[in-house]
This record gives structure tokens, sequence and C-alpha cells, in this order.
């Protein structure tokens, strides 16, 4: 019993700090027109994170995690690939073992086209894929999970809008800009994770002042990822993650605040190589 507590306290955690890490700045106007113009990011961009965890007032740090960008081809087309791994440490590995590679491919005109999930969940490891296509105006996504053993789930799903996955979600929304936004809007898009394609919601808070592990100081856009749960007759919003993202023309996810049933986890940005831009959001002493 104990065991399957803490496999599903680890899925959780993991769930959050990958949608937190990903989903930072999706505050794009979303409609079924894909292609956009990348303005963001370069190929052999590399961004490190530590991976935080606090069990009854206590901090642990969790492992660590790494976001790769890469110029590559999809089907013998000009494309980006993307790589997120999470690996947790030794000490914590009884609690909740992390080994999660997620892998996305998208078009030159960040298009998402394929994604692709592989998780340990301690004795249990499943691949969760989602292969998109588009017509007459219309985004596509099929998607599978495949389990040890053989077993394999899968749906499909079509919407007006463009359908993103994890990571693709980041490579587009990464070029807006959130100049216009006010406090308190919130930003509505949906997401396939391999399972199944989930509304999710997102509020711009305002700006703050957020030091990272690198003893860095950044001026940072506020982000909260909330779900709605019911209450009696009405649904009452509950905050998830609160993320901090560089205010310039990079868009980097700095810093994550994650709320658990269990307790809470943070992810700090420790590293950066390969940004397209200055980080113009530095803050002098």
């Amino acid at each position: 019993m104990k065991l399957a507590i803490r496999i599903k306290q680890r899925n959780r955690l993991i769930g959050l700090l990958v949608a937190g890490i990903v989903c930072l700045f999706t505050t794009l106007p979303l409609n079924a027109q894909c292609p956009a113009e990348n303005k963001a990011f370069k190929s052999g961009e590399h961004v490190m994170y530590d991976l935080y965890f606090n069990w009854k007032f206590i901090w642990v740090k969790a492992g660590i995690a790494s976001l790769t960008t890469n110029a590559t081809t999809y089907q013998q087309k000009p494309a980006f690939r993307f790589n997120l791994l999470s690996v947790s440490s030794k000490r914590v590995d009884f609690f909740f073992k992390m080994r999660d590679t997620l892998t996305c491919y998208v078009s030159d005109r960040l298009e998402p086209l394929y994604f692709r999930k592989g998780a340990e969940e301690g004795k249990r490891y499943t691949v969760d894929e989602a292969w998109f296509s588009y017509k007459d105006g219309v985004s596509h996504v099929r998607q599978s999970r495949s389990w040890l053993g053989g077993r394999v789930d899968t749906m499909s799903y079509s919407d007006s809008r463009c359908i993103f996955d994890m990571l693709s979600i980041l490579a587009q929304a990464r070029s807006y800009d959130p100049k216009d936004y006010k406090i308190g809007q919130k930003i509505r898009f949906p997401m396939a994770t391999g399972r199944k394609v989930e509304e999710q919601t997102l509020i711009y808070r305002g700006k703050e002042n957020i030091t990272a592990n690198n003893d860095t100081t950044y001026r940072c856009l506020v982000f909260s990822f909330v779900e709605y749960v019911k209450d009696g007759n009405k649904e009452k919003e509950k905050e998830v993650i609160t993320f901090f993202v560089s205010d310039d023309k990079n868009h980097l996810p700095i810093r994550l605040d994650l709320y658990l049933n269990f307790g809470s986890a943070k992810a700090f940005l420790t590293s950066v190589r390969g940004n397209r831009y200055p980080l113009t959001c530095i803050v002098e002493d």
C-alpha cells in the first residue's frame, strides 16, 4: 500500500514538474493556424534545473532536469527536436524514482509533429506517443500509451484550435510578446498528453524579481497554472504551480513552485547556454 502511495505521489510530482517546465509561457493566441515564426530560441540551447522536494518542512534536493533544443529533420523536412530529461537523486529514489524522458519534433514553422514520453514508475514503464496532422483548417492528433507486456491504449482527437503537446507548446509560445497582458488574464489551450487531450488554464499574475540557484537575480513574469475543483455547485480555483519566466526575448523558465497534496516542490534554474539573446532580465546589484 505504501509503495502504491509513493508511486502515485511520484507521478503527481513529475507530471507537475514537466507541465510546469514546459508550459511556463503558454500565452499565445490559439487557433487552428499552427504555423508561427520562431523568435525566441536557436539550435544548441541547453538549460539545467535543480529539483527540490519539501517533506514535513525539510527541503531535500530531489534531482535534476535538463531541456535541450537542436535543429534536425523529421520525415526529410527541416525541424527542431526538444528533449526534457528528469532524473532523481539516489537519496530520494526510494520515494519517487524519476527517469522520465520527453522528446518532441516541431516543423521549422513550429507546428507540432510528434511527441514521446518514456516514464519509469517504480517497476512500471510506459511510453506515451502523439502524432499530429492538419487538414482543412482542423488539427488532428493520434495518441497511444504502450505498457510492458504489450498492452497498447489508443485514442484520436480533432479540434478547430491548434493542439499542442507538453514540449511543442513551449516552442511556439516563447515567441509571443505578453506586454499587452493584464494581471488576472486567463489563457486556455488544449494539450495532448499521450492518453487524452486536456483543457489547461494559465493566469497572468504580474512581475517579480527572483533569485535562481546560480546566485543571479532575474526580472520575471509570473503565471499560475490552475485546476478547477467542485465545491458544492460551484467550481473552485486551485493553484497548482506558480512559475517565473525571464522578462526578456528568451522567455526562459527561471523557477517553479509546485503545490502538491503530499507536500511541495520547486525547480530552480542553475545554468543556461546557447541562448539566442542576452539575458537582459538580469537585475544588477
